[in-house]
This record gives structure tokens, C-alpha cells and sequence, in this order.
């Protein structure tokens, strides 16, 4: 148990942490799977009353936000929030009118999105908030684990004095088994991420793709990286 609070914990390091906030059970599942495969780590709030002090404790760094909530609305919460923390809120709704809109951003809303919101584009906007609010830090760039370093904004593995480039497919390969690091991370599920970052990988290609990776890692000294677990996937 203490081994996988441990993982738990240093999987959640590499990666930027997102808080959905909404109600709604199945638009919070879809938001889960299209971050999760984005390489986001997802967290929750335990209860919506109890969204401040949740926040304080999981530290995300940005929070998609609802506004017509159980407890209350999301206006009232994104207030409460800006009391003491900066992280990007994004309004994630269903309400579309420029008066919700306005109330939104000056609440201290960064963005605002409605539903149904086209995924691309929430990715997007995602993504250049969390590089404008954290312009220096690298998190979830650069992965190690046993001396192998992944610098997935160069597109390159290093390890020692050694380095060597990787293609952007093998790059999303490696970014998915870093990130499970320790787990057993299923074959549907590597092409199921990659297919929705616009490559299209089969089976066969997978596998092809795996090949060459094991090829250039074992070029620079990293043997026994990469471990097949036969009728699943792969783990480091």
C-alpha cells in the first residue's frame, strides 16, 4: 500500500493536475477520460460544499468549473476560490449568455466555455492557460525514472552522457509509460491516446512503433527498459 501511495504520489509530480468540478456523472466522465488521455492527472472535490478546502489540500493547477452546482453556483465558488489561490478556472456550462459570460470573468474567471464544448478546443484552451500561469516550470516535460530522462518538449531520451531524438509518436508512447510508471499501461489504451492526438496506430503499427523504441534506447545503453506484459501492454 505504501509502495502505491508512493507511485500515486510521483505520478501526480510529472503531471499537471486538473479539478472538475460538475455535477453532471456522465460530462464528468467524459472530461476525466479526455484529460487522463491527454496526459493530465484529474482530481475531484470529496463534496461540492466542501470545494475551497479540497482545493487547498489537492493543489491543482487549474479547475474547470460549473456554475449550476448542487450547493450553490459556480460564481459563488470561483469568489471564494480567488480569495486565496491564483490557479486558472475555467467555466465549464451549459449557461451561454454574454451576462453569464461577463459575471464569469469578473468574478475571476479565466476562461469560459459552453456546452457541448468541442474537445479540441477546451484542450487548447487548456493548455495555454496552464503556459501562461506557469511560464518557468517544466513540469510534466521532463520524466525520469531509473536514470532515463524523457524531455518530451525536445522530443529526446537521455541517459548519462547520452541522447537520442524521438519521433512524435514514439515520444507519446513513452510520455503514456512514464506517466504509468510502475503499472501495466494496456495496449488499447496507447492506442486509444495516441488515436486521439491525430495518429493513427493499430495493432500491428503499436508494435512496430515499440520495436524501435526499445532499438534507440538500447542504442544508448538502456537495456531492459521497457518490459512486454504478454496480452496486455507494457510497464517500466
Amino acid at each position: 500500500m505504501e509502495e502505491d501511495d508512493r507511485i500515486n504520489r510521483q505520478r501526480c509530480e510529472m503531471m499537471r493536475r486538473i479539478m472538475i468540478v460538475e455535477d453532471h456523472e456522465e460530462l464528468k466522465n467524459e472530461l476525466i477520460t479526455l484529460l487522463v488521455r491527454n496526459g493530465y492527472d484529474v482530481c475531484e472535490p470529496s463534496a461540492f460544499d466542501t470545494v475551497p478546502n479540497d482545493i487547498k489540500q489537492m493543489n491543482p493547477h487549474l479547475i474547470l468549473l460549473d456554475i449550476n452546482l448542487p450547493s450553490g453556483d459556480g460564481f459563488r465558488l470561483c469568489s471564494e476560490i480567488r480569495c486565496f489561490s491564483k490557479e486558472p478556472i475555467i467555466f465549464v456550462t451549459g449557461r451561454d449568455t454574454d451576462m453569464d459570460e461577463l459575471t464569469g470573468i469578473t468574478l475571476g474567471g479565466d476562461d469560459f466555455i459552453t456546452k457541448p464544448y468541442n474537445a479540441a478546443v477546451l484542450l487548447a484552451r487548456i493548455s495555454a492557460l496552464l503556459k501562461r500561469a506557469y511560464p518557468n516550470d517544466e513540469s510534466g516535460t521532463v520524466l525520469e525514472h531509473k536514470s532515463v530522462i524523457l524531455n518530451l518538449a525536445a522530443s529526446k531520451i537521455k541517459y548519462r552522457d547520452q541522447e537520442i531524438e524521438l519521433t512524435k509518436t514514439e515520444a507519446k508512447i513513452l510520455h503514456c509509460l512514464f506517466v504509468n510508471r510502475g503499472e501495466i499501461t494496456l495496449r488499447s489504451e496507447l492506442m486509444d491516446r495516441l488515436w486521439d492526438n491525430n495518429m493513427f496506430v493499430d495493432d500491428n503499427a503499436l508494435s512496430v512503433n515499440m520495436t524501435r523504441i526499445r532499438g534507440k534506447l538500447s542504442s544508448i545503453g538502456i537495456e531492459a527498459f521497457i518490459l512486454t506484459k504478454r496480452g496486455l501492454g507494457y510497464s517500466l
